[in-house]
């Protein structure tokens, strides 16, 4: 019967249009749904996690490293000529004082040596004694160390006195107490010569490179300097001694019984005696 074909035909398309337009509201209240309970969540989330588990931006991390005080971690980009390097260090600052920031009666530039990085000396407790004490303290990994990359600056002294003067100069230390042990003489020993003006005190703890100057150009640096050495150390302790005692105004202290990395052997004596050295300025 051609005319009732044209009818069952309609009849068919129509309850299939049904079945697809109940199925597409479904569909639609489910998507609703959906993003309605993400929207909750995206809104309530941040007020819901830990402080430690919210992004900090980039390139910086932040823990409390005592009631007040904060450890800083981040990445700044040296450029020395025409190198750009991304380096790694810590900082910490005096803890606060009723609700307000303390201004740093002292900057210390904490170096490292060659098994080590600038997290010795968040684990020894130096970054947050130096806090406490009312100094900004700043700890870096040096390149080739930690975080920081490799920079091919290993042949030259000025080079290396220079990457340290651009280092001060990127997280704005002025005239910072530069702590010196081993591997980092290589980089302080040419920062005291080419840039003494820039240093508020040495603490050279068995540095390399001693012997890189002579007597006459030890004599001519008026930094205050405090020489540290492990009794035990009788190689670079001993060798380091021997030139840096030229320097017009310096002071020794032997830690008895300890090696050549003494700070580690005997860190509260090497801390006090740090401590007694830094209350001159």
């Amino acid at each position: 019967d051609r005319g009732r074909g044209p009818r069952y035909e309609d009849f068919s398309v129509s309850r299939r249009n049904m079945h697809t337009c109940s199925f597409n509201r479904s569909r639609l209240l489910a998507f609703l749904l959906v993003a309605g309970v993400t929207l909750v969540i995206y809104y309530l989330l941040p007020n819901t996690l830990p402080d430690s588990t919210r992004s900090l931006g980039p390139l910086q991390t932040i823990s409390m490293a005592s009631a007040n005080q904060l450890t800083v971690t981040v990445n700044v980009t040296v450029q020395k000529s025409s190198n750009l390097i991304d380096v790694f260090y810590r900082e910490t600052l005096p803890p606060q004082k009723s609700g307000e920031s303390q201004q740093p009666s002292l900057e210390v530039l904490l170096l490292h040596g060659q098994a080590f990085d600038s997290k010795t000396w968040e684990s020894l407790g130096t970054l947050s004694l130096l806090a406490e004490k009312g100094y900004r303290a700043v700890a870096v990994d040096l390149p080739g160390h930690g975080s920081t990359p490799l920079l091919d600056i290993d042949k030259v002294e000025k080079d290396r006195a220079d990457f340290l003067l651009a280092f001060l100069n990127a997280v704005g230390l002025q005239t910072p107490v530069i702590v010196s042990p081993s591997m980092s003489g290589h980089f302080s020993i040419p920062f005291l010569m080419f840039h003494a003006q820039r240093l508020k005190g040495f603490v050279p703890i068995a540095p390399t490179g001693t012997n890189l100057y002579n007597a006459d150009q030890y004599q001519k640096i008026q930094t205050p300097t405090l020489i540290v050495f492990g009794e035990l150390d009788t190689n670079l302790g001993v060798r380091s001694l021997q030139n840096l005692k030229h320097l017009p105004h310096h002071s020794v202290f032997k830690i008895p019984t300890a090696r050549h990395a003494c700070y580690l052997d005997e860190p509260h004596l090497f801390h006090k005696t740090l401590l007694d050295f830094l209350t001159k300025f």
